[in-house]
Order: structure tokens, then sequence, then C-alpha cells
């Protein structure tokens, strides 16, 4: 009788995409506490009797008077900055997609499940919420995004300790959202298109494969990135499109005599400019909203603010959740020795930590700096920072069995600098039993 192997959901990795993984979620925890900083900063100033100089700031323009380059800062840090954000998003999206959780299609079903229900969700209660009134209804996409940052800092405050496998699944639930996200900025909220400068970005991007096919020369390489950015920010299409685009056109597999692919060296000399400069940027000017005098109470009252924490809180919490366990259940998957459910809660909890793409959003939905989007901003503030708090709540109660799984993954026994579980499995030891007498 043949023994069919159990499937295993959030199974473990080999070593060097968990090596890899591990280096890279250091890096967006410490990009996570830079932008909490920024995002503090700018709340603090925009409510100081100095506020009216923290707007003549993020308001002030600069830039060519020629191909809409005239930009305000906060502009320049959406438009712009992001831009590299999202660049590292569609290159972490198309490593996934070669050599992560998303190349194997069992695997993959749970993350990209748990995203779109974590979507979907969170869209239907923002929604449900506006009902008696339609011009809200445009920002039903807020609080569908998870801030990746921002959740890997809550997480390096409230204990390190979360088995390898659930941080794995955290990053490409999290690529996933940045996938989904972008794809609704370009399709719901783009007002108008212009073919001919689509046109001229399609070029530029089919000179960027090319040149990175023959030669890779790095001047070029920026003339066709810049190119293929301005066309399509005078497209109509945000120009964040323009860096997924880009990065996933690069290459993530590594050549004859490479160590590590050119996307890799790439994603290592960006990532530290992105985390550290570009989404706190965006983030110091996005997030300095004044709720000095009455602005908070206004805020608290309005739908908008009720919707995207409802959405933020309660729509992914049940949306990641469900979605995991629907499709673990569905497929007779098992959940792997080192987790339980639990574990997937508080990290469904976790997911409700918006904030880049979700200020974003609110701004092409309502208009930077209306009212509205100020309410948007209170909103997406308030429901991450209570989505925080429970996360902490839930997985505080886990972290002493956290700290005990670390501790068994760093086993290395034998010295060879590879943990031993995620070394190959050694043969069983032949029998010692003498010929025509097997062991019982």
């Amino acid at each position: 009788m043949t023994i069919r192997p159990i499937r295993r959901a959030f199974a473990r990795g080999d070593w060097p995409e968990a090596r890899r993984i591990a280096g890279l979620l250091r890096q967006e925890t410490v990009g996570g506490a830079v932008l909490l900083l920024a995002a503090l900063a700018a709340l603090v100033w925009a409510n100081s009797p100095w506020r009216d100089a923290y707007h003549a700031l993020t308001a002030w323009h600069l830039g060519p008077d020629v191909l809409d380059l005239d930009l305000s800062l906060a502009h320049w840090t959406s438009d712009g900055l992001l831009a590299i954000f999202f660049f590292l998003a569609g290159l972490e999206l198309k490593h996934e997609f070669t050599h992560g959780a998303l190349r194997d299609p069992g695997k993959a079903a749970v993350p990209i499940v748990a995203a779109c229900s974590g979507v979907a969700l969170p869209a239907i209660l923002y929604a449900g919420w506006q009902v008696y009134d339609d011009g809200t209804l445009a920002g039903w996409a807020i609080p569908t995004a998870t801030d990746i940052a921002f959740a890997l800092a809550v997480l390096a405050v409230i204990g390190t300790h979360l088995p390898s496998a659930l941080r794995s699944f955290l990053l490409t639930l999290a690529v996933v959202d940045d996938l989904i996200a972008i794809s609704i900025i370009a399709f719901f909220y783009t007002s108008s298109i212009s073919i001919g400068w689509l046109v001229v970005a399609l070029v530029a991007l089919a000179g960027f494969a090319s040149t990175l096919r023959y030669g890779r020369n790095p001047v070029l390489l920026l003339a066709t990135a810049l190119l293929a950015w301005l066309a399509v920010l005078n497209s109509g299409v945000h120009a964040t499109v323009a860096g997924v685009a880009l990065g996933l056109l690069m290459p993530v597999t590594a050549g004859p005599g490479e160590r590590v692919s050119f996307g890799g060296r790439v994603d290592r000399w960006l990532r530290p400019v992105s985390a550290g400069f570009c989404v706190p940027a965006f983030a110091f000017c996005a997030a300095g909203v004044t709720v000095v005098g009455g602005g908070l109470g206004d805020a608290i009252g309005d739908p908008v603010f009720i919707g995207v924490v409802i959405g933020l809180v309660v729509g992914k919490t049940i949306g990641v959740f469900g979605g995991t366990f629907l499709t673990v259940r569905l497929t007779r998957a098992e959940l792997d020795d080192e987790l339980t459910w639990p574990d997937i809660f508080g990290l469904a909890l976790l997911a409700g930590v918006g904030f880049t793409v979700s200020l974003l959003i609110g701004e092409l939905a309502f208009g930077g700096g209306s009212v509205t989007d100020d309410h948007v901003k209170l909103g997406v503030l308030a429901g991450s920072l209570l989505a925080a708090l429970l996360a902490s709540v839930c997985l505080r109660l886990r972290n002493a069995t956290y700290r005990r799984i670390h501790e068994a993954e760093s086993r290395d026994a034998d010295g060879d600098g590879v943990p031993d579980c995620y070394a190959p499995e050694r043969a069983p030891a032949p029998t010692t039993d003498p010929p025509g007498n097997p062991g019982r």
C-alpha cells in the first residue's frame, strides 16, 4: 500500500531562501522604525504652533515647468520616491515567482488566497459603511493594503522569535498584497489615459529589457528607466506603476560566474535608500494632519474614518485568517508542526497595519490636502495602531513558544554552518539483523 505524504501548509523552505528572507526582513524592520519616526515627526509638527511652516514645506513646488514636472514636495515623494519602493516590490514579486513560495502552486495557493481575501473583505466592509454617502465610495480600496515595513517594525518590538515559515508567509502575503494594490491603482484610480505617452512608456520598457539582456550599461539602464517613469507620469496612470513594471523585468537568477543575480545586487543597493529615505520621506509629507481645533472630533464622526478603521482591523483580520483557514481545510493540508492557528490569527491581525499604500490611495481617491483625505490619514493611523496593539497582545502570548522554536532551529550540531532543521534527512542506519531473520 502506498502512503501519500501529508501536505504541509507554511512548511519551511530551503536554507538559502530562509537566510535571504531573514536578511530582507531585518532591513524592512529598520526601515519600519524610521518610517514610524517620520510619521510621528510629521504629526507633531502639523499640530504644533509652527504647523503652517509644515504645510508650506509639503506644498512647496520644485522642478522644471515642463512635462508636468513642476510638482509639490508631497507629489515628488508620492510620484517619484515611491516609484523606487514599488520597483523593489516588483523585483521581490519576480523573485517570489522564480525562487520563492510563489513558484510552487501548492505553496502559493495559501498566501494568494489569504491576500485576495484580505483585500476583498475590507473593501466590502468599507463600502457597506458608506451606504448613506455615495461620494465617499471612491475610497473603497484604502483599507486593503498591508504595510510590510510597519508590520515588521511592530513585530520587532513585540519579539523576534516568529517562526521562519510564518515570517516567509508574511512577506509573501505583503508582496501579493502590493501587486493587487498597484493593479487597483492602475485600473480604478486612473481618470484619463494618454495613448501616446503609454506607447513611449512601452518603448522605454522594451529598451530597458534589451539593455538588461545585452550589456547592462548602467547609463542606458538609468536613462530608459527614467524615460519609462516620465512617460507613465504623463500618461495618466500613476507613476508608481512604472516602478513595478521595471522591477518585474529585472533578472533574479544568477548567471554564469555570478554569485548573486543582477537583480539581487540592485536590491542590495536600493533597499537601504528606499527604507531609509524614500518611504519615510513620503510618510513625513503624507502623515502630517492637523487635529487641534476640533479636527479629531470631526474625523471620528466621518463614515470614511470609521470605514477605514473597520476595514483594517476587522476586514483584514477576518479576510486573511478566513482565507488561510478555508484554503488549508479545502486542500486537506495540515499546519507545519511548529505552528498553531493562534499564530495565524496573530499574523492576520498584523496584516491590518496599513500605511504607505493606504495613504497613497486616499490621496488619489479624495485629493491630497482635502478634509476627507485628512480623515483618511487619521483613520489609517488609528486603524493601524489598533491592529498593532491587538496583534501585540496575541503574539505576546505565543512569544515563549516562538523562543523555544527559534532555539531549536538555531542548533547546528555538526558545525557546518547550516542549522540542523535545514539539513537533508539522513538515510536510516542499516539493520543489524542477520540474513533471513528480519527484525520485528
